[in-house]
């Protein structure tokens, strides 16, 4: 769970929220919208991983159908440590992870291209370092007792997740989502990842 530890981080969510509510009514206000429907590349970036964990988290999605997308995210976070008295939030392991790249498809349910409503499959290649529990012993090998130690890690995973895509007339676009999947393969990796998504972007 994500911790608001400050009042510029509780102002920067109002303001997203705000902007998110007000991008919906300017985006379904049908007598305005001129439909992309042709158009078929998508560039996003995610301004709440930048301001809030010191990461650069872009995307690419092409339009396959009125339905159908599929994409591609790339995650590097910058910092080493957020994890400390003087950050905006608590990260609690949501992004251990240092460098990721997911790929994605989206199955849309509005009646417009690529917009609305839709659900998300999607598969997660990271790498970061994760806090594991590991056994203190002594010399004679008795148990003194337990401790977190952070150790890297290399996984894939695969998962599922819901969001909504609202673009203007003029191609701008925000996309607001939250997945959650499971790493497969290494048992360093923290075995569940969650995905709160918010793009925005163009559609050219």
């Amino acid at each position: 769970m994500i911790l608001i530890k400050t009042k510029k981080m509780r102002l920067l969510l109002i303001t997203v929220i705000t902007f998110f509510t007000s991008f919906i009514s300017y985006s379904q206000d049908s007598s305005d919208i001129i439909p992309r429907d042709i158009n078929k590349n998508e560039i996003g970036l995610n301004p709440i991983n930048i301001i809030a964990f010191g990461a650069l988290d872009v995307s690419y999605e092409r339009i396959l159908s009125s339905d159908h997308s599929i994409g591609v995210d790339v995650f590097y976070r910058f910092s080493d440590d957020i994890d400390n008295d003087d950050d905006i939030v608590d990260r609690d392991g949501i992004f251990d992870k240092k460098l990721a790249l997911t790929g994605h498809y989206k199955y849309f349910f509005g009646r417009r291209v690529a917009r609305g409503f839709y659900v998300e499959g999607f598969g997660m290649l990271s790498t970061g370092d994760h806090d594991n529990t590991v056994r203190v012993v002594n010399d004679q090998g008795g148990l003194i007792g337990f401790r977190n130690v952070p150790e890297n890690y290399t996984d894939f995973a695969l998962g599922f997740g819901v969001g909504g895509k609202f673009v203007t007339r003029n191609g701008f676009f925000i996309d607001i989502g939250f997945g959650i999947g499971r790493n497969l393969f290494n048992n360093k990796s923290p075995e569940i990842i969650v995905r709160p998504d918010l793009y925005i972007g163009y559609r050219f």
